[in-house]
């Protein structure tokens, strides 16, 4: 076993921007001999593999490694680079049947990469047969890094279906506003063509952590969703984690399981609705969104952080400011686009410049011309 992962690691292009490599072994429990950012060269990780001494131990818990591995190695603190879109691969070699049940643990393995790979599996006699798949396990590999593209953005035109998710800022500090955003994600809805086969909605409210309203699979007719949107309870709380919420929607909404159709080529889009300054950091989770083709418009107000916003939309320019969320309902009923889109590229013109001139953003008036408002 000792000699085979030797033999992978000669093969890959070892560097801190380039391949990176961890080992764990376990038995009953898992060790982790180096994590994918302890080392750097090709030659510390061979030296590290050559001295690697067997664990020993008993039972086999592949299900709880498994687990581990997911929680403690594939995470950013430990090196993995998954939020920015470079490919995670898990080689496992195990020599018996596991005591505990690995269904979970396997399951969630696969749901961290969110992309529906064939997964390997290769039997041998004993593993000192192990060199006889080599080639085998190196060209699996090689067809995940090959085949690993970033998604392109969602392209805006006119489409006979979408999916659209609703972020709404539910912290302390919007619960004066949370009327007229309720009545602005009213608005727009009331402009979709809501069907299972159409147009689907979700809502997501968050504070210091995201709850769903409801799925993008949970409700199946426009009425339905006006009902359940003007029903809507502010969620209070603080302090306001924009960044974690922002993963949670890519995690858990923008998933196959919860109705996202992104698999099949439907349009993806966020609309961040957001009345302060994030607590967390938004870089990486908004770079994750991006990495997944997720169009991102953000609408804040005069306490959001202008900077902030333009990080986590499509571009710069998809950030609109408003004073108060009671400026929102007024722009969106007439705003069809800017004329920085003008009908030459394939769109409508824009038929409420002043709106669009009062905010000094195109967010809402791209917007408006995707919804066809």
């Amino acid at each position: 076993m000792r000699d085979f992962v030797q033999a992978v690691v000669e093969r890959l292009s070892v560097d801190d921007n380039r391949d990176r490599v961890s080992v764990v072994q376990y038995s009953r429990d898992p060790a982790v001999q180096f994590y994918l950012n302890t080392y750097a060269t090709k030659g510390q990780i061979l030296d590290t593999v050559r001295g690697l001494r067997h664990k020993g131990g008993r039972p086999l818990n592949t299900g709880v490694a498994l687990q581990y591995l997911r929680d403690n190695v594939f995470t950013a603190s430990a090196g993995s680079r998954r939020l920015e879109g470079v490919p995670q691969i898990l080689i496992l070699l195990s020599g018996g049947r596991s005591f505990d049940s690995v269904d979970a643990p396997a399951s969630a393995l696969k749901q961290l990469e969110d992309i529906p790979r064939p997964t390997n599996v290769v039997s041998v006699s004993e593993f000192t047969d192990l060199p006889g798949v080599q080639q085998q396990i190196m060209s699996a590999v090689e067809a995940v890094v090959i085949d690993e593209t970033v998604e392109p953005p969602t392209v805006l035109v006119e489409t006979a279906k979408k999916d659209v998710v609703f972020l709404l800022d539910g912290s302390d500090s919007t619960r004066n506003g949370f009327p007229a955003m309720r009545e602005f994600v009213e608005t727009v809805v009331d402009k979709l063509n809501v069907g299972e086969n159409k147009d689907r909605v979700s809502v997501v409210q968050y504070s210091r952590e995201a709850e769903v309203n409801f799925y993008l699979n949970t409700l199946k007719t426009k009425e339905d969703v006006v009902d359940s949107v003007r029903g809507l309870r502010h969620k209070g709380g603080r302090p306001l984690n924009t960044g974690a919420a922002l993963q949670y929607v890519r995690d858990n909404v923008f998933t196959n399981s919860s109705g996202s159709r992104r698999y099949q080529g439907v349009p993806q889009m966020l609309i961040l609705l957001t009345g302060g300054r994030s607590f967390d950091n938004v870089d990486t989770p908004a770079s994750a969104l991006k990495q997944q083709g997720i169009f991102v418009v953000s609408i804040g107000t005069r306490n959001s952080d202008s900077r902030e916003l333009q990080k986590i939309s499509h571009e710069p320019s998809y950030a609109l400011s408003v004073s108060e969320f009671s400026d929102l309902p007024r722009c969106p009923r007439t705003a069809v686009l800017s004329n920085e889109h003008s009908s030459s590229e394939g769109h409508a013109r824009n038929t409420n410049s002043d709106c669009c001139d009062k905010t000094t953003r195109k967010g809402l008036c791209v917007l408006a011309g995707w919804i066809r408002w």
